[in-house]
C-alpha cells in the first residue's frame, strides 16, 4: 500500500469540542477550534452534542456526529474542567443500546445502564447530561481531584445489562477533560485494545495513525475486553503522569514507553513525533507476545517536516502489509463478525 501525502484527512482528524453558537447554528466546531486557555465559555459552560448510534457492516456497530457517519472508535469528545455536556443520542438501529462515561458525573438517568432504565430503546432519542468538577484546594496542602484526564465512553445496554455485546461490536470512544493551560496538540489518535483486536481489526488492517515530524501528537489508550493488555509505543516515551509530561525539573515521574491497558481502563499523553529519532515508520503494539503475534500490532507513520515519506518508510509498510499473524488462528476477538 503506497500512502498519499495528499490524503490528509486520514491522519488529521481531531476531537470534537461543541460549542453553543456552533449548536445553535447547526454545525460542529472540530478541535481546530481549542486553543490553549481559550475561551470556551464559563466555568459552568453547557456544551450540547447529538450522536447517532447505527449499524455498519460486518455485524457492527459505532457512534457518529452525524447519520451515515458512524465510526469504530467513535468520536473522540473533548470539554473544560467545569463544564456540562449534554449528550443527545440518537438510536437508529433495532437494538436497544445507551452510552455510558468513565471520570464523569451523572445523575441516575443519565448512567447509560438498564440497572437504572437508562438507555434508549430501538429507534428512541435519549439526552444524557455528563458534569465535570475543577480541582478544589482543600486546604493542609491537599486537593480534592476535578475531572481532568483520558477518559471513555461506551455502550452500557446491547446484549446484556452490562454492554458487552456493544462493546465488542465497537459502541465506545474517547472523552478528554482538560484542564485550562493544558497544551493542544496538533493531531489525536484514539487506540483501544480489546479482546485481541485493535480498534475491532487484527494486523494488517489495523490502523496506521500518522503525523509530522515535530508536531505534538496525543494518544488516547482505552482497554475493553476479558484480557490484560500492554501498550508500547516504539522509539517514543513520555512521563506517567495526567498529561504524559513532567510538571517540573524534580518531578518525580516515572518516564515510560510501555504501559498497562487493562479491560476499563484508559490513559493519555502527548508525544513530539520523531523527537530525538527521527522520522520513520514505528511500531505500536500490545507486548503481551503472544497478542502481537496474534495482529495487536498497528503503525505509527512519522513523515518528514514537509510532508514526505522518510528513507525506507514505505518499504517497512510494505512489509507490514504482508504480515502474518503467527501461532494457532483460534478466534480470540470477542465474536466481532
Amino acid at each position: 500500500m503506497t500512502v498519499d501525502p495528499a490524503q490528509k484527512s486520514r491522519f488529521s482528524r481531531r476531537s470534537v469540542l461543541v460549542t453553543p453558537a456552533a449548536v445553535a447554528g447547526g454545525a460542529l466546531l472540530t478541535g481546530a477550534a481549542l486553543a490553549p486557555d481559550s475561551n470556551a465559555g464559563s466555568a459552568a459552560a453547557v456544551r450540547q452534542i447529538t450522536l447517532y448510534a447505527e449499524s455498519l457492516p460486518g455485524g457492527l456497530f459505532g457512534y457518529g456526529l452525524a447519520p451515515g457517519a458512524a465510526t469504530i472508535p467513535g468520536p473522540l469528545l473533548e470539554i473544560y474542567e467545569g463544564e456540562t455536556l449534554e449528550v443527545e443520542l440518537v438510536n437508529n438501529t433495532d437494538q436497544r443500546l445507551s452510552i455510558h462515561p468513565h471520570g464523569v458525573d451523572y445523575d441516575v438517568n443519565s448512567d447509560g445502564s438498564p440497572l437504572n432504565a437508562s438507555f434508549n430503546a430501538p429507534g428512541e432519542t435519549r439526552t444524557y447530561v455528563w458534569r465535570t468538577r475543577k480541582q478544589v484546594d482543600a486546604g493542609g496542602g491537599r486537593f480534592m481531584p476535578g475531572s481532568a484526564g483520558y477518559w471513555h465512553y461506551h455502550d452500557h445496554a446491547l446484549g446484556n445489562d452490562h454492554g458487552t455485546v456493544g462493546i465488542q461490536k465497537g459502541l465506545y470512544g474517547g472523552l478528554i477533560v482538560r484542564r485550562r493551560g493544558d497544551l493542544i496538540p496538533d493531531r489525536q489518535f484514539t487506540v483501544v485494545f480489546s479482546g485481541m483486536l485493535i480498534n475491532n481489526k487484527k494486523a494488517p488492517d489495523t490502523p496506521m495513525f500518522e503525523a509530522r515530524q515535530g508536531e505534538r501528537v496525543e494518544f488516547v489508550c482505552i482497554g475493553h475486553g476479558d484480557l490484560p493488555h500492554t501498550f508500547h509505543l516504539h522509539a517514543h516515551r513520555w512521563a506517567d503522569t495526567r498529561t504524559g509530561m513532567l510538571t517540573g525539573a524534580n518531578d518525580p515521574s516515572p518516564v515510560i514507553d510501555n504501559k498497562n491497558l487493562d479491560p476499563g481502563s484508559s490513559f493519555g499523553f502527548q508525544v513530539l513525533a520523531g523527537e530525538g529519532v527521527g522520522p520513520g515508520a514505528w511500531m505500536y503494539h500490545c507486548h503481551v507476545q503472544m497478542h502481537a503475534d496474534q495482529g495487536m500490532v498497528g503503525l505509527f507513520l512519522v513523515r518528514n517536516p514537509d510532508g514526505s515519506m522518510p528513507p525506507g518508510a514505505q518499504a517497512a509498510i510494505d512489509r507490514f502489509q504482508h504480515h502474518h499473524v503467527a501461532g494457532p488462528q483460534a478466534d480470540h476477538s470477542n465474536h466481532h463478525g
